[in-house]
């Protein structure tokens, strides 16, 4: 069954975000959506023929994971966004959990922060690991690679340059600082919560 691409529309008009910059970033997401789905019918066929054992089929299964991390990694970048500023509760589990991984809100946000302005393009992605009840602000560089294995992300901002430059240039900084005001801390609050 074919992957169906998400509208985020209702994000248009977020502040700090230009509704062109966002538009062209959902072009891009759709790129992601409609690659999975083409490689993966593509691959069923061959499956399908026992081409196993082709140069294509092995390359192409390589893809199928950067293809399909680019989907959902937008997938939860875009909807851990809201035009409606939401604080980060104190009566928030996640915001609890920040507080014992990280010892203040203010100590993880200069994290996340810092890791987001490293030269670089990529994700940073405010990771859950169920199994040892820890939290994590992780560096992720390209789609498939990076990934701390087994664990939820809670939250997902995009580095790479499509996602500010048509509206801030080279000033990465002044992006960051956009993203963490329009931050749907409910959205990331429920990922928590959903991860128990």
């Amino acid at each position: 069954m074919a992957y169906e691409i998400k509208n985020f529309e209702n994000l248009l008009g977020l502040a700090g975000f230009s509704d062109q910059l966002l538009k062209n970033h959902f072009t891009l997401y759709s790129g992601y959506v409609n690659n999975f789905n083409k490689l993966n019918d593509i691959l069923v066929v061959m499956e399908r023929e026992g081409k196993y054992a082709a140069p294509e089929y092995a390359e192409l299964n390589r893809r199928l994971g950067w293809e399909f991390n680019g989907m959902r990694l937008h997938e939860f970048y875009f909807g851990n966004l809201t035009k409606t500023s939401v604080k980060i509760d104190e009566n928030f589990n996640l915001f609890k959990a920040i507080l014992k991984e990280f010892g203040s809100y203010d100590f993880f946000e200069k994290d996340f922060k810092a890791m987001a302005v490293m030269r670089g393009i990529g994700w940073i992605i405010l990771y859950y690991d169920k199994q040892s009840d820890r939290l994590f602000n992780v560096w992720v560089n390209e789609h498939d690679a990076g990934h701390f294995s087994g664990c939820v992300p809670l939250l997902v901002m995009d580095v790479f340059e499509h996602a500010y430059m048509l509206d801030y240039g080279i000033k990465r900084a002044d992006y960051i600082e956009a993203f963490m005001k329009v931050i749907d801390w409910k959205a990331a609050e429920n990922r928590y919560a959903q991860s128990q």
